[in-house]
């Protein structure tokens, strides 16, 4: 039943559902099926494979809430065939709770109230509306608590109200009505109009609930949270009862009156307020799935920005007060020396021990905070390289630093530097992540990197989920240098997890580097599943096997050796030599198991092995502008793209406050996305539009300006 209602809601065949299904029960991840198990699956990617697993997850979910409400219901006596049947047949959670609310436990309500006092039976008689005499009937249950005739009827009443509210048909009519019409209101709560002023678009506010945008739902709900905002969501009350009086009543009469009275009391008390309760959550799912996606977008683009590289970095974490913390990086990242400079308060001086540092370990880079003090660094450096010859190779790159802060008192910064501060370690962060900000951001929880929108009022668990994926598939895109790669870097490799990669580094520390991929398996508790699912992600650069450096897995390795042989050349051979290579005729080694999906992607993989997927570094540097007093309307200016949202994207152009491109400015044309336009990192150039120095409010352009 799932491999069919997961194949329907993603349009894969049930075939590659069941298989994707079958792999991921075998222990399988989502890079290593997606990238070596391409015949079983019909070549899906990460994404139709990630959403399999998502949707079959919550069946899993689903069936064990089925399993309790059987039970329970069981339990109770009343689970009769038709029931099981229905319930057994609900595809969803929202149709297994409408079916289990009539059986739910509840607290004392008046329909409970009124059933004690007997006055169930006068409740279905009203309902069924085929008696006449109700009133006289209604007399006949004064007893038991009932004072008189209006009191029995009033509680009948009750108890009919709460049969419609647990009526599925109607349930689903006032569901429908909520789906088409449902309008979200907000209004600022009395006496917080100052406190609130950050919301003030949110004060006298309605918008249809179906067309809001994810961003503007989550800031009304921040509101509403903070307490500033009063928000509700609602449908015309009176279209909405005379739907259910067309729906349940029969005739007209005496009967059919208090039908009607319990209709409308139903709707106002029970199904209104549950239904605003349900479109309220589902709102908020759709909101932060929403968000969620475009912060996954982000993160990838950010984990997979241009590396520089194994080259020799000065980093300096700017300090305006303090001075600049100056580390020196070594080719791997590891720490030389440190010290710090003063270019404000002490040029000259600073001067000098930036010249010293360069010549003295020949640095090919410098790697500049963009926080605090960032650009008069920046400036600062490049006027000594400008009037120094010897150094006009020195390339010069502002880094992120968001996010420095949180890794520097993390445990993994006191791990890798127990005898360092935070503001060293802090330097050596900025430079290692322009060496490479894959290995350097996965060390950082994703949150706090500073990309996507409302990243604190989305559901919590989704997006830790969603962001580890994200992490996951970038590590094993890009693949890892096995005797380099740091333990949380590696734990992140498919198949592996923090305590098999702390494993792999004790290994190495006690055995030196490795020269294999099948020394992997004396690694202790790293059994035959781990080793397929990791090995063909990581990578040792100068191994024996040259197919140990390459995104070829080992179980295919046999092969890559039978084509070598067959041409009469060695595997060294076929990897460097493109004719070769083309002159391979993969049909001749397929099979039923490793078809010709598997055979091009080796193919590919000879073309380029330990190659890194990522695009090289491009060179960039700021306008002459330091501040938001050097701006002006009409100034066209450079920018780097640091956030995008589904509203626009915010672009850093040098003056400690980035501004926003809204997606009405970044084209002529009409995008969905602003991803249709911008990525994170890329260059772009903007037009100032607005300069708001009050509010700290810049308003920039891409209309009109070559890119």
């Amino acid at each position: 039943m799932h491999t069919k209602n997961i194949s329907k809601s993603t349009n894969i065949s049930e075939r590659q559902v069941a298989n994707v299904i079958q792999l991921l029960e075998a222990g399988g991840t989502i890079p290593f099926i997606a990238r070596y198990r391409k015949e079983v699956t019909g070549s899906l990617d990460e994404v139709k494979i990630g959403e399999i697993k998502k949707q079959y997850d919550e069946c899993i979910e689903l069936d064990k809430r089925r399993s309790s409400i059987l039970k329970i219901i069981e339990q109770q006596g009343q689970l009769h065939p038709e029931l099981q049947n229905q319930l057994n047949n609900a595809h969803t959670l929202q149709a297994l709770e409408d079916l289990y609310l009539p059986y739910k436990q509840k607290r004392k309500t008046r329909a409970t109230t009124a059933i004690e006092k007997g006055l169930e039976p006068l409740a279905k008689i009203i309902f069924s509306q085929n008696e006449r005499n109700i009133e006289a009937l209604a007399t006949t249950y004064i007893k038991n608590g009932v004072k008189d005739m209006d009191d029995a009827l009033a509680g009948a009443r009750d108890i009919i109200a709460e049969w419609i509210n647990e009526n599925i048909s109607v349930r689903n009519t006032v569901r429908n009505l909520y789906e088409r019409q449902a309008i979200l209101y907000s209004k600022v709560k009395k006496g917080k109009e100052i406190e609130a002023m950050k919301y003030r678009d949110y004060f006298f506010f309605n918008e249809e609930l179906k067309k809001i945008p994810s961003h503007r739902l989550l800031a009304i709900r921040r509101g509403q949270e903070e307490e500033l905002l009063k928000v509700y969501i609602t449908i015309p009350e009176e279209p909405a009862v005379e739907a259910l009086n067309r729906q349940l009543i029969k005739g007209s009469g005496y009967a059919q009156n208090q039908v009607k009275l319990s209709i409308e009391d139903a709707y106002k008390r029970l199904l209104s307020p549950s239904m605003e309760n349900e479109f309220e959550n589902l709102s908020k799912e759709k909101a932060d799935k929403e968000a969620i996606q475009i912060f996954s977008t982000n993160l990838q683009q950010l984990l997979l920005s241009a590396p520089l590289g194994q080259k020799r970095i000065l980093a300096i974490d700017p300090g305006m007060r303090t001075g600049c913390k100056t580390v020196i990086l070594n080719e791997l990242g590891d720490l030389l020396e440190e010290t710090v400079i003063y270019p404000l308060q002490k040029k000259q001086e600073s001067e000098q021990v930036l010249k010293q540092l360069l010549k003295k370990f020949e640095i090919e880079a410098v790697a500049i905070g963009n926080g605090t003090g960032g650009r008069e660094t920046e400036t600062f450096v490049r006027d000594v390289l400008k009037n120094n010859s010897e150094f006009k190779s020195v390339q010069v790159h502002m880094v992120s630093e968001q996010g420095a802060s949180i890794y520097s008192a993390s445990d993994i910064a006191r791990e890798e530097f127990p005898d360092k501060d935070i503001t060293v370690r802090g330097a050596v962060s900025i430079g290692r992540r322009l060496k490479d900000p894959l290995a350097e951001l996965v060390k950082i929880d994703p949150k706090s990197i500073g990309v996507g929108q409302y990243q604190h009022d989305v559901n919590a668990k989704l997006l830790k989920e969603s962001l580890d994926q994200v992490v996951i598939s970038c590590v094993n895109n890009v693949g890892v240098e096995l005797n380099t790669a740091s333990k949380h870097l590696l734990s992140y490799v498919s198949g592996l997890g923090p305590a098999l990669a702390q494993n792999i580094i004790d290994y190495r520390s006690e055995n030196g580097k490795f020269t294999s991929r099948a020394q992997l398996k004396k690694v202790p508790r790293l059994g035959e599943k781990a080793f397929e699912q990791a090995a063909g992600f990581l990578r040792i650069n100068g191994a024996k096997n040259p197919l140990d450096n390459s995104g070829v897995h080992p179980e295919t390795y046999a092969i890559v050796e039978q084509m070598a042989k067959d041409l009469k050349v060695g595997v060294n051979d076929l990897i460097t030599n493109t004719d070769l290579r083309k002159g391979v005729d993969l049909q001749k080694y397929s099979t039923e198991q490793i078809g010709l999906p598997t055979l091009t992607d080796i193919v590919n993989e000879l073309a380029k092995p330990g190659r890194d997927p990522r695009e090289p570094l491009e060179a960039f540097s700021f306008g002459n502008v330091n501040s938001i007093d050097d701006l002006h309307e009409g100034m066209t200016l450079p920018g780097i793209v640091t956030n995008i949202t589904a509203f626009g994207c915010f672009v850093d152009i040098g003056v400690h406050q980035d501004g926003l491109v809204h997606i009405s400015q970044m084209t002529d044309k009409f995008i969905k996305s602003p991803n249709d336009v911008v990525k994170l990192n890329q260059h772009i150039n903007v037009k100032v539009t607005e300069v708001d120095k009050a509010r700290k409010r810049i308003g920039l352009s891409m209309k009109g300006i070559a890119q």
